[in-house]
């Protein structure tokens, strides 16, 4: 009597008991992980990352599962897992009768609940401890788990093949549908594979698959819980794989999340429809130009209020061996003339200028490093005297060059990028002298794009951003005045129309504000532009620097960038920007850029900053014949070939060329400091122009004192703008200078 008693007492120990000695797998106590979806703004996935083992999985409710699927799953794997406390003795005898019988293991015994402490610990070797760790693990699981917990747990964990774990994930990679939409042939499929998910790889051994898929149908038909007929039909459809080919959109994205963001759903600034439109447009554009040898393109569309990328192409063929997995949004690249608009917002901020000033564009002639160097513009003619409208519409290199020259060197214009956010031009501006203005300098797409952003924004500076972020204050880089009358040569067809033409691809629909850069050997086309909502900048070459045949930012850059606008402006209605009160309308002759009477024959209207208004034309300033008077600056250009202006111009040589006006002292952003030890106690500054007898000077926070040449400043602490005014044209220079005590 005391040996049955002692025998069930060892046997409730190790089967109800022993089992909560064995510690469950640390997996087993976690909700298995879904891989982490980037989102778009509005909520879309756009793609789904790999978990830290390089598989895909999205967990599953067992209540989303289809009822075939379930009964499939329990007829491959453990059909009395409903009935049995995580050890099948029928399965446990039958293995065995085989084992012995035939001399190998011919079929397993696990349960579900075995397989599943099985698949959520580290690997180890299969041995008889292992085993006995499995079956204590799995009664713990039945001990305080339902069923379906440990079903649903199972199903999630377990390996489809194809780095896929778990049936939703595994539904939407082989046949691109949800579990609830599979037929009753696709669920065994399914439920087949985990026994040996590479062996029977519907992709690459269909028919192993279907075999082992019909072994699982088979095994229903045992059950006698579906007719006949269903499973008939089952084994005789046909493999409808539809295997998942993963183009998703921006596949750069993945590797941009920030560390802090990984692990999550992460939503991103992409608009994934946009996304989506603009990788076929950049597709199928560069598909159009295969045979001018371009095979690459970039392009960054931005919302000017926000900062936040809206959509980003990285390249127009991420599978491409010769460079398709390059970021050429971020990849350094001669920008051409795309940084002209910027030179001459410096001379509207900083020299007095505007729109119609007169610049010369003539042969000229300048010292660098390496000696005299001659600067030609891209049609390789010569205009004379040029507006700067006209210079930065029709984009001429010599009046830009010039201009910078006249600014002071490339120091004003390296610095001005600098604040805009641009990164890879170092701390030297002398290393790319005059020819910083067209794009000698390594420039990235996105940073130059938000530069056309804080142009559209009126010179406020936002981060470009591709995450969202608490609210950024702006802060301010240049005038709002200066950025609008860019924005107003940016966007005016007439002007451009002698270089571009008319309606190509530079014009929209709508206004928009738009300038092309090629650099040199056709190496990179440019085109970037925006409206008052949005920035749109393109880029396009070969990351294998080989050039383009011939092909110029409107012909290759034009059409991504003319399609990529409208579609970003899909349901808005483009508004332009309104005119500061600070701008004036006037009229000026434009072959002086000098103001006259309404009415004035050839007279056109110009608009200007009305602080800087230019003087009215005198009759000096003409001939009897009434034509427009050139110095000898121009002598070379008027007697040259490319001199096509006779009817408006006549030189007068004895009037020696003028002398455009420079501060020489102070230096921009130069610091004072009060010295009580020095005479006056350092409070007197003394102020030196090119021309002292054309300088008047002022500043609108410091007293000036008579001197000779030239005034002298009374210095008090603070920071304050020195203004000199050319008396002979009104053209107007300025430096900021900081006071400070010792």
């Amino acid at each position: 009597m005391r040996i049955p008693l002692v025998l069930a007492a060892l046997w409730a120990i190790v089967w109800f008991a022993l089992p909560f000695a064995i510690p469950l797998p640390e997996d087993l106590l976690k909700h298995p992980d879904a891989s982490p979806v980037l989102l778009d703004r509005h909520g879309e996935p756009i793609t789904r990352l790999t978990l830290p083992d390089f598989t895909r999985r999205q967990p599953v409710a067992l209540d989303e599962l289809p009822p075939d699927f379930i009964a499939c799953t329990l007829a491959a794997e453990d059909k009395r897992f409903f009935s049995h406390g995580g050890f099948d003795f029928f399965a446990a005898s039958r293995a065995t009768r085989d084992l012995l019988s035939r001399g190998r293991v011919v079929s397993g015994a696990s349960t579900i609940s075995q397989q599943l402490v099985k698949i959520s610990r580290p690997p180890v070797k299969r041995s008889l401890s292992a085993k006995v760790l499995e079956l204590m693990g799995a009664r713990r699981l039945e001990m305080t788990w339902s069923k379906q917990e440990i079903l649903t747990a199972y199903l999630n964990r377990l390996d489809y093949g194809n780095l896929r774990r778990g049936p939703k994930e595994a539904a939407r990679f082989y046949f691109q549908k949800p579990l609830s939409d599979l037929s009753l042939a696709e669920c065994a499929l399914l439920a087949g594979l985990p026994q040996a998910p590479s062996r029977l790889n519907p992709i690459k051994r269909p028919q192993s698959s279907i075999t082992r898929r019909n072994v699982v149908l088979g095994r229903i038909a045992e059950q006698s819980i579906y007719e006949a007929s269903r499973i008939s039909s089952a084994q005789t459809e046909p493999l409808n794989l539809r295997p998942l080919i993963e183009h998703e959109a921006a596949p750069w994205l993945a590797e941009k999340v920030p560390v802090a963001l990984a692990g999550s759903d992460v939503r991103t600034t992409l608009d994934l429809k946009l996304q989506q439109q603009v990788e076929s447009i950049v597709h199928e554009e560069l598909n159009a130009l295969r045979g001018s040898n371009l095979h690459h393109a970039a392009v960054v569309v931005i919302d000017n209020a926000s900062g936040e990328i809206l959509a980003l192409v990285s390249s127009g063929n991420w599978n491409d061996p010769r460079g398709g997995q390059i970021n050429g949004a971020l990849a350094p690249r001669s920008p051409g003339s795309t940084l002209k608009p910027f030179t001459y917002l410096l001379s509207f901020q900083n020299g007095g200028k505007f729109p119609g000033s007169i610049l010369a564009d003539i042969p000229t002639r300048f010292r660098t490093p390496e000696g005299l160097n001659l600067p030609e513009n891209y049609d390789r003619t010569y205009r004379g005297p040029v507006s700067i409208r006209t210079a930065l519409a029709c984009s001429l290199n010599i009046p830009a060059i010039r201009e910078l020259n006249e600014l002071g060197g490339p120091q004003p214009l390296h610095q001005l990028l600098r604040e805009l956010g641009f990164t890879t031009l170092g701390d030297k501006p002398e290393q790319y002298g005059l020819g910083l203005t067209i794009g000698n300098a390594p420039v990235r797409l996105l940073e130059l794009a938000n530069a056309y952003a804080t142009l559209a924004r009126g010179g406020l500076q936002l981060p470009a951003s591709l995450f969202p972020h608490e609210s950024i204050l702006p802060h301010r880089v240049f005038g709002e005045p200066e950025a609008w009358l860019i924005a107003d040569i940016l966007s005016d067809p007439d002007a451009r129309a002698p270089s571009f033409g008319r309606h190509g691809p530079l014009e929209l629909p709508f206004r928009c504000a738009v300038k092309t850069g090629t650099s040199s050997d056709f190496h990179d086309n440019w085109c970037l532009g925006f409206t008052r909502e949005i920035t749109v900048g393109v880029w396009a070459g070969n990351f294998d620097q080989t050039p383009l045949k011939g092909l110029s930012g409107v012909a290759g850059a034009g059409p991504i960038f003319h399609r990529t606008m409208v579609a970003a402006h899909a349901g808005i209605t483009p508004l332009w920007f309104e005119k500061p009160e600070s701008i004036s309308l006037i009229v000026i002759d434009p072959r002086t850029g000098r103001r006259v009477n309404p009415g004035t024959v050839g007279a056109r209207t110009e608009l200007c900053q009305s602080l800087h208004l230019p003087l009215y034309a005198a009759s000096t300033d003409y001939s009897d014949q009434g034509l427009a008077w050139l110095d000898a600056t121009f002598a070379e250009w008027f007697q040259g070939i490319h001199n096509h202006r006779k009817g408006e111009f006549s030189l007068a040589s004895e009037r020696p060329a003028v002398e455009t006006l420079r501060i020489l002292a102070p230096a921009d952003g130069t610091t004072c400091l009060l010295d009580p030890e020095l005479p006056s106690g350092g409070r007197k500054l003394r102020l030196a122009s090119s021309m002292p007898t054309a300088a008047q000077w002022s500043s609108p926070t410091l007293q000036l004192e008579a001197g000779s040449p030239e005034p002298l400043a009374i210095l008090v602490p603070g920071t304050h703008v020195l203004v000199a005014t050319d008396s002979r044209d009104g053209s107007v220079r300025q430096v900021t200078i900081h006071v400070e005590e010792l």
